[in-house]
This record gives structure tokens, C-alpha cells and sequence, in this order.
């Protein structure tokens, strides 16, 4: 049996670790064969998934623990607040789609588990 994990995310993708976190157990879950995860950016998460990140040596990495996540589940980003900082499709990471609160409705009924972070 297949268990459905909704993510929604709103914070930052650096500044505090929450956005890490979630990815982190996002990225856990997605490497399950019996899980099926989803990932929702609202607010600043939306960065998340911004292509061309560039961080210190040895520092965490969004765009690249998203795109593990985006290769093994689904992952759609507000277009609200992408509109809303200036973020374009053409800077998401492969895998990430802009996505709608409707979108958000379906994937919450849809979940055994949602976990807001």
C-alpha cells in the first residue's frame, strides 16, 4: 500500500533551517518505494526551486535535495507568490511546476499526511 505525504513549505530556502528540514524528510520519504510525496512552496519557499542556487562549499543545497524530491514525486510552487517576488517559470528547477491553490486543495484530499512546515 502506498502512502500519499503532502509538504507545504512556506519559509525561505536559507536564513533558518525549517525549508532544510522539510526537504530533508521530503527527500527521506521520496527514496521509500511505498511512499508517494508531494511538495507544496507557498510563500518565500517558492526560492526552493529557483535553478542557478549557488552556497558556500559544504553548505545544503535547496534546488538540488528539491530536484531529488521532484524526480520521485510531484512539486508545484504558488503562482500567486511566484507573481507576487518576481519569479518566472523559466527559473524553476526541472521537475518543479507553477501550480494553484486548487492544485493545493486537490493534493491535501488527496493525502494520507500533510505536514506544514
Amino acid at each position: 500500500m502506498t502512502t500519499t505525504t503532502l509538504f507545504i513549505i512556506n519559509d525561505a530556502p536559507y536564513g533558518n533551517e525549517r525549508a532544510y528540514n522539510a526537504l530533508r524528510l521530503a527527500r527521506a520519504l521520496a527514496g521509500k518505494d511505498d511512499q508517494r510525496v508531494y511538495v507544496f512552496l507557498m510563500a518565500d519557499a517558492v526560492f526552493c526551486a529557483k535553478s542557478g542556487q549557488k552556497v558556500p562549499e559544504g553548505y545544503y543545497n535547496t534546488q538540488l535535495m528539491l530536484g531529488q524530491v521532484a524526480r520521485k514525486g510531484a512539486v508545484g510552487l504558488c503562482g500567486t507568490c511566484m507573481d507576487a517576488r518576481g519569479m518566472v517559470e523559466a527559473e524553476m528547477i526541472d521537475g518543479a511546476k507553477r501550480s494553484t491553490l486548487a492544485e493545493l486543495t486537490d493534493w491535501t484530499a488527496a493525502a494520507d499526511k500533510v505536514l506544514v512546515f
